[in-house]
């Protein structure tokens, strides 16, 4: 073989080892597809998914459709044919890692606070429509999610409501966040919930010892290894029963015009199929999310012809590779708008209705 033929060979066989390095690296990226979506008004393992106990309810007809994005986990490493696999679909997205997930972000991590954010989501949904319904509400600060293996795991609950850190008064969220402030990563903490029903709760005086925050953003500061969220004093029972696999915020406008619908006389939807996402306040206020495109792509497969849309999420949602003759985007500031506009809808499907625009 001469030096020519050599060199070609040694050549090609680089190429190849690039190309084969090049194929087997792991790319920045997320990829972001339609999930399944769930008819809030439905039922989930035969039971209903939203419960009343306490009060008058309404059984609904229609559908109130959570939608939902399936996306790679922190844990998994996205290798170039899959990233291109979701750069040419039209329906799936790739999204820089770092913009959905922080630097230690795990599998385990995630899991834990999209449940906490689903707790959040739930009650805030409860609180926003029975606040629209006139209800007036008692608030405290309570545990809606554990740190895995974390200083509070094991001895917290999730539903303890807290009364103190550190000797401080926790009468508020804020304060919860504050009663750390001073303390030493590392230095044991009295930690005071009530745990169980109101009417007849448990005091636990709970010695847990702080961790160090480990985000450098923050300073160092103590942990013990909890999400701290709203909890409300409801006058009556309402439960929202969901698969545990679902998580994260963005549900808490369905969950409320779910929870809206069951307690009041007849049909939100009149009988239609009504699909929508956005984070809410207990004050109704509707919040952006992520996915928004592939969340209206799973919502029309999947038969719904209204898609509510979060304000912020419009400019997002007009991009999304649907055709606005079978599903109408409806814009939905707040509670009280999208109900008005369901209410609008259910009388006349032709009726003139907030709509997302590219100002």
């Amino acid at each position: 073989m001469n030096r020519r033929s050599i060199a070609t060979v040694t050549a090609v066989a680089a190429v190849v080892v690039l190309a084969v390095g090049i194929v087997r690296s792991p790319m920045p990226y997320v990829t972001m597809q339609p999930g399944p979506t769930v008819d809030v008004l439905g039922t989930y393992r035969g039971e209903p998914i939203v419960e009343v106990d306490g009060t008058r309810s309404y059984p609904p007809d229609g559908n109130l459709r959570l939608v939902t994005v399936s996306e790679s986990t922190p844990d998994h490493s996205v290798l170039l044919p899959e990233a291109l696999q979701a750069w040419f679909d039209k329906d799936a997205a790739l999204i820089p890692r770092d913009a959905v997930y922080p630097d230690d972000a795990t599998s385990e991590s995630e899991r834990a606070l999209s449940s906490a954010q689903m707790v959040t989501s739930q009650d805030t949904a409860v609180a926003a429509a029975l606040r629209r319904l006139g209800y007036h509400l008692r608030t405290f600060p309570e545990v809606i999610g554990l740190s895995p293996g974390g200083p509070s795991a094991g001895k917290l609950e999730l539903r303890d409501r807290l009364r103190s850190i550190a000797g401080k008064p926790t009468p508020t969220l804020r304060s919860v966040f504050e009663a750390l402030k001073g303390v030493e990563p590392g230095a044991t903490v009295t930690v005071v919930v009530d745990r169980g029903s109101f009417a007849d709760p448990t005091r636990k005086r709970l010695r847990i010892t702080t961790v160090r925050d480990p985000d450098p953003a923050n300073g160092g500061r103590a942990l013990i290894g909890i999400f701290p969220g709203t909890g409300y004093r409801f006058p009556f029972k309402v439960s929202v029963g969901i698969d545990e696999g679902i998580g994260g915020p963005s549900a808490g406008l369905m969950f409320s015009l779910a929870i809206y619908d069951t307690l009041t006389p007849g049909d939100l939807t009149g009988g239609e199929d009504v699909a929508g996402t956005g984070t809410i306040s207990d004050r109704g206020v509707v919040g952006a999310i992520g996915g928004i495109q592939q969340k209206i792509v799973g919502a029309q497969r999947d038969g719904a012809t209204l898609f509510l849309v979060p304000p912020d999420n419009c400019a997002d949602a007009l991009g999304a590779p649907v055709d606005d003759q079978d599903i109408r985007l409806v814009k939905a500031p707040t509670l009280k708008s999208a109900i008005n506009s369901l209410t609008a809808y259910a009388k006349d499907p032709d009726a003139d209705l907030p709509r997302c625009t590219h100002d």
